[in-house]
């Protein structure tokens, strides 16, 4: 029954959702309403309102009617904790370039190579993962190939979602459907292979069509030199360990569902067991000075050569000789910093820090308080480039998690549960056995359309998942046409993140928030232009191989 409660309730994560897509700040302040704190805002509003209570809360960050979210952040971070590490290594920037230096100057032919690229790694690592570390290479390589970058940086962003769907670990939706329907691993890969398949290569050719002009993809590429991909490859112990455990994590997952455990439970012992030997290892690599870094990575990735101290960068250039730079090198550069921040915190056009107490002036505070701050500052500076030289691969990991997943996963898990508490679900469901009729086609398009819209106005692709698999199983569906109905919502909540706002997945607004640190910047507008038909033309062959799917099995 729908109450003023119900009622409250819907309006109240209606209004988070806006806020989601359209972040807005608090004029005169530091406070924004954005993907972080709305959620948390309007769970703590409908709480005071008396919509939802201690045991919708604990149902949302417990889990209910099998979907258990905790278990979704544990798989979520171990893998990308693996897969980021994995890429400090180099091995990705390696494999890159051996690629680029495949195609040669055939600009067409790199284009296409790069998608392949990163389809594949998308399959094994999953979506954002990929999104992390292949799209800081990528802006880098852009820029030194001085390339217009619309085109590669869309073409990597649909490649990594709609590979995403293969695995059930490539995605955290993929684990709610399989929690949610009650849909075996292996299984959910055996119906997603063949949609993903016919979405991978329609949208090639649909990318490949709207980029089809000289000015989007240059026909003969600059010569880079045609470096060697080994120059890259910075740690080979690191890499061939890092993906024996990713792996192995990912084969005994697969092997252990069929036994219904977490998969929690295999992923972090993995993820522990990566870190243990990450600072084991790093550790001996700084005891022996064996410790390497990329130059170009270091003076181009992060794009601020303003930091960079006088007379580095004609040094490295002069150490690139075997393509690295060893630990000697960087300290007495002072360059461990990604941003060329000398050890003492300050940057190289700042004055020195002060040795005695300024003199007070008439408008100027008490000096008393001004050398304990820089103090700290240097303090605090100095711990990080000795936590850095000594700790290389975790230091260069953590920033690169993303952990503002954990409130706004968990506040999405809480608001849908108020949902259900408030009567919605139910009467959502309702709306679809009317609409569908109980019927296997006109389910499966039904929720593959929403899917794909619902990630644009739900919250991500994370948000429209948990409602629309608690609405399915509201529903009076039998049990092909709940089968048909989970599929179809894999397909949706993985293409669906290629589609018009960036809030539609969680990868879209990490990627939006990686170009612009590198001094990229898509407007919304641009991104819904560009990805307007490859998501159109997705949509209608996923939902199409699903069907067919369905028909030969049911």
């Amino acid at each position: 029954m729908i109450t003023r409660f119900s009622i409250a309730t819907l309006v109240v994560f209606i209004i988070s959702i806006f806020f989601v897509i359209v972040p807005v700040r608090i004029p005169r302040t530091h406070i924004s309403i954005n993907l972080t704190t709305a959620p948390i805002i309007a769970i703590a509003i409908l709480w005071a309102a008396q919509c939802l209570g201690p045991s919708v809360i604990r149902g949302g960050i417990v889990g209910s009617e099998g979907i258990k979210p905790y278990n979704i952040i544990i798989l979520f971070f171990s893998l990308a904790y693996m897969a980021i590490t994995l890429d400090v290594t180099g091995i990705l920037e390696a494999a890159a370039h051996w690629v680029r230096n495949k195609g040669g100057k055939d600009g067409r032919r790199v284009f296409t190579y790069f998608y392949i690229l990163l389809t594949g790694i998308s399959v094994v690592v999953g979506n954002d993962p990929i999104i992390l570390t292949g799209t800081a290479f990528l802006t880098y390589y852009i820029k030194a190939s001085k390339l217009v970058e619309t085109a590669w940086i869309i073409s990597e962003f649909s490649a990594a979602n709609t590979a995403s769907m293969v695995l059930f670990v490539g995605n955290p939706t993929n684990v709610v459907i399989c929690e949610g329907f009650g849909v075996n691993n292996v299984a959910f890969s055996a119906y997603t292979i063949f949609p993903f398949l016919a979405c991978i290569v329609f949208g090639f050719f649909a990318l490949f069509l709207q980029f089809r002009d000289d000015k989007y993809i240059q026909r003969v590429l600059p010569n880079k030199g045609d470096k060697k991909p080994r120059d890259f490859l910075l740690d080979p112990i690191g890499a061939l360990v890092g993906g024996i455990l990713l792996v192995s994590c990912l084969a005994v997952m697969l092997v252990v569902s069929f036994f219904g455990v977490d998969v929690w439970r295999i992923s972090l012992p993995f993820a522990i067991a990566k870190l243990i030997f990450d600072l084991a290892w790093d550790h001996w690599r700084y005891r022996h000075d064996k410790i390497r870094f990329h130059p170009d990575l270091m003076l181009v990735a992060e794009h601020e050569p303003k930091h960079t101290p006088r007379g580095t960068e004609q040094t490295l250039v002069d150490s690139q000789a075997n393509g690295v730079i060893g630990l000697d090198d960087i300290k007495s550069h002072n360059i461990l910093n990604a941003n060329g921040t000398p050890p003492d915190g300050s940057t190289p056009t700042d004055p020195p820090l002060p040795t005695a107490d300024p003199p007070p002036t008439a408008r100027s505070p008490s000096p008393i308080p001004q050398p304990s701050m820089n103090h700290r500052k240097a303090a605090l500076a100095e711990f990080n480039t000795r936590f850095q030289r000594h700790f290389y691969t975790l230091h260069t990991a953590l920033p690169r998690l993303p952990f503002a997943l954990v409130p706004f996963a968990f506040s999405q898990f809480i608001l849908v549960e108020a949902l259900a508490h408030q009567g919605w679900i139910d009467v959502f469901a309702r709306w679809l056995d009317r609409a569908s009729g109980l019927g296997i086609y006109p389910t499966i398009w039904l929720i593959g359309v929403l899917g794909v819209i619902l990630c644009n106005i739900s919250g991500t692709n994370i948000g429209a998942t948990i409602l629309l698999t608690k609405v399915c199983r509201a529903a009076n569906l039998p049990g092909p046409t709940l089968r048909a109905a989970a599929i179809a919502l894999a397909v949706a909540s993985n293409i669906g993140a290629v589609s018009f706002t960036f809030s539609a997945s969680l990868a879209g607004l990490l990627w939006k928030g990686i170009l612009e640190q590198r001094g990229i910047r898509i407007k919304q507008s641009s991104f819904a232009y560009w990805n307007l038909l490859p998501i159109t033309v997705m949509t209608a062959v996923g939902l199409a191989v699903v069907s067919i799917e369905m028909a030969i099995l049911y």
